[in-house]
């Protein structure tokens, strides 16, 4: 299986790819027209990191911006919804939570060839290794409770009283994720794989009792966090597509996998943390994490642990698996995503294992 630097691969920008060019010209004129303060001219690179929506950065002589769009070509139902991520972020920055401002949203395919919205770019630091190379213990124990904190604000937000009471249905939320990644696994199937056959029988039957209904943000993890440049602060959370009104705990646990992830990561998942001496290198052990959650929300996932665990690993491996399916597809936005394919089978054998823990015969 290969594998990838995960820091190397993706930090930074490069020349934007073939299959996912667009004219800047015309986009630079759009902006220039819609955007209060914009001038060029405008140079347009790619980053490096993001498998689902292409991400751009744009560059004019008086401030960065960072571009997100729907990519071309054909597209598994209900995914991509750049409109719902601007949505978000919009009502999210009125509270005052930390993500990139939010500059403008653009419907007209005409732009760019499909829906985007732009943003402000955030300069600061990612991190796409959660053991954070290179910081020392101090730094990594604070990050790890601010990012713990961030979460915890998130699922604080009654959604209604902020603008987002129709942003998703809330009630039964993990029992209609399953089925949804179901039925995308089954649209971008390239491979039999007997454990994600188990689950998806086992799941809709072993739905934990759910928490009460707040934001998710559906891919909470280090590398979708900026941090300051010099200092273990969180300014914005990034990449909002999965989000909606959820369970928060379902949420929570999806950030847990890190302590979980199989160790053959090729850039795929969350990163993993397995194997790591988590005490020498200032990272809290899962169980005090689970607490400092606790103690921020009064919500508890221990009961249901391990089948919150299960859903999550099945939950990804349909999400990787779509980009399986678009390698095959040739849509892929990412010179890695043949890679993250290979994670699918490692990660429904740990799905099933913790399906095992929670009962799964």
């Amino acid at each position: 299986m290969q594998k990838i630097d995960r820091q190397v691969a993706f930090t930074g920008t490069k020349d934007v790819a073939e299959p996912l060019r667009f004219d800047p010209a015309r986009l630079e004129a759009y902006l220039a027209r819609e955007v209060k303060g914009f001038a060029g001219p405008l140079t347009v690179s790619q980053f490096k990191g993001g498998q689902s929506n292409p991400t751009y950065r744009l560059d004019t002589p008086n401030r960065q911006y960072v571009l997100r769009r729907k990519p071309p070509g054909k597209l598994l139902p209900s995914a991509h919804a750049v409109d719902r991520e601007f949505r978000i972020i919009t009502a999210l920055a009125r509270q005052g939570f930390p993500v990139a401002e939010p500059v403008i949203y653009c419907a007209d395919e005409s732009v760019t060839g499909t829906a985007f919205y732009v943003m402000g770019f955030v300069p600061g630091r990612v991190f796409w290794n959660p053991e954070m190379p290179g910081s020392n213990p101090a730094e990594r124990a604070v990050v790890y409770a601010s990012m713990n904190g961030a979460m915890a604000r998130l699922h604080s937000f009654d959604p209604a009283a902020i603008g987002l009471g129709d942003f998703g249905r809330g009630e039964n939320y993990v029992a209609r994720q399953v089925d949804r990644w179901s039925k995308q696994y089954r649209a971008s199937e390239t491979q039999k794989i007997d454990e994600m056959e188990r689950l998806i029988e086992w799941l809709p039957a072993q739905i934990p009792p759910a928490g009460p209904p707040r934001l998710v943000h559906g891919d909470y993890r280090l590398d979708n966090v900026i941090l300051h440049a010099s200092e273990p602060k969180v300014l914005a959370v990034l990449d909002w597509e999965l989000s909606t009104v959820g369970d928060p705990l379902a949420d929570f646990t999806y950030h847990l996998m890190q302590w979980h992830m199989p160790q053959e990561d090729t850039g795929a998942g969350t990163g993993s943390l397995v194997g790591h001496d988590l005490a020498a290198l200032g990272i809290p052990a899962m169980a005090e994490y689970v607490e400092m959650y606790r103690q921020h929300t009064g919500l508890d996932p221990r009961p249901h642990l391990a089948a919150y665990l299960a859903y999550n690993f099945f939950r990804i491996a349909a999400i990787l698996q779509g980009i399986a399916g678009r390698v095959r597809d040739g849509t892929a936005t990412n010179e890695h995503a043949a890679a993250k394919g290979q994670m699918v089978r490692p990660l429904a054998a740990t799905a099933w294992r913790f399906a095992r823990e929670a009962g799964a015969k």
